[in-house]
């Protein structure tokens, strides 16, 4: 099929590539702009560009596709099927109806539960035994349209955010280039009304880890939050993110260290600490991280 790929960062990579060995042919992908990063805060491409410049695609980042110009030059294309992923940009009507098979969006999570920008956090955070991937027909809604395809995956005791991004990346690439094998054939499924939830965007005022929380949400907080923007707490004014955990036995005041292995008190229950990482230093498993900073036994965090 003749296809435009809409998607932006690392997440949406698998899906392109799926695309293209599928045989299908890719007019185009639209990513957002180059953005300053690193040290220099030079203009770096988005992994979605890098990817599709080296496979020869051309590439369009317009700021908007409000404009009447934008959107004239998207229907030149004369896709069949746009096939949206984490782009980072809202589609107006005139672009959702351009394609003759109109856009597909490949969303991480089991709709109609987590729709919106954060549907992995909020699924660790909220202690979800399951998530997975949908293809849905987008409309004009937030996350409301018809469901072509659905595949679910457990959440695991000791899934990050991180695990479950990659896993789910992949799994949305397979299960789009099945969608777009039945396109026509088979009858989207409409979104229940009942079972609606929102995933918020990640706010940073929620990172700080609040040991008189019980060891449960704690345990989620810092699996959900890890790697980004990484649940975090104080040491010596020393800011420490939180990157791995698992729930653990432990008793005594909320924020008391026990060791060993790292355990934290918290208001009910404890977690253990698998991995941290100390501001301006890389991540590292509990002992190598103890090994520069000793927490002491009965120490209490911030």
């Amino acid at each position: 099929m003749r296809i435009v790929f809409m998607g932006t960062p690392e997440f949406s990579v698998p899906s392109l590539d799926a695309l293209v060995n599928a045989g299908h042919e890719v007019l185009c992908a639209y990513c957002q702009p180059p953005r300053p990063a690193g040290r220099g805060k030079k203009d770096r491409p988005s992994p979605v560009q890098t990817r599709a410049e080296a496979l020869g695609i051309p590439v369009r980042h317009p700021v908007s596709l409000k404009d009447a110009a934008e959107q004239d030059a998207f229907a030149a294309l004369g896709a069949e099927v746009a096939v949206v992923v984490a782009y980072g940009l809202i589609l107006p009507q005139p672009v959702l109806d351009a394609p003759r098979h109109g856009c597909l969006n490949i969303h991480g999570s089991l709709l109609p539960r987590w729709r919106g920008a954060a549907p992995i956090h909020r699924a660790i955070m909220a202690g979800d035994g399951e998530t997975g991937v949908c293809i849905m027909q987008m409309e004009a809604g937030l996350d409301t349209g018809p469901v072509l395809l659905r595949a679910a995956t457990p959440i695991g005791a000791e899934d990050t955010t991180g695990a479950l991004h990659d896993r789910l990346s992949v799994l949305g690439a397979r299960l789009v280039t099945e969608a777009l094998a039945q396109l026509g054939s088979t009858v989207p499924d409409p979104q229940p009304e009942t079972g609606v939830t929102y995933a918020a965007k990640i706010d940073k005022a929620e990172a700080r880890i609040d040991w008189t929380r019980p060891a449960v949400e704690v345990d989620r907080q810092i699996r959900g939050l890890s790697p980004f923007p990484g649940a975090w707490f104080e040491v010596d004014g020393t800011r420490i993110k939180a990157l791995g955990s698992l729930l653990a036995e432990g008793s005594g005041a909320p924020g008391t260290v026990l060791r060993d292995p790292l355990r934290v008190v918290c208001g009910d229950g404890a977690v253990e600490l698998t991995r941290l990482q100390r501001a301006g230093k890389g991540a590292q498993s509990a002992q190598e991280f103890l090994n520069g900073l000793p927490l002491p036994d009965g120490s209490t965090l911030g």
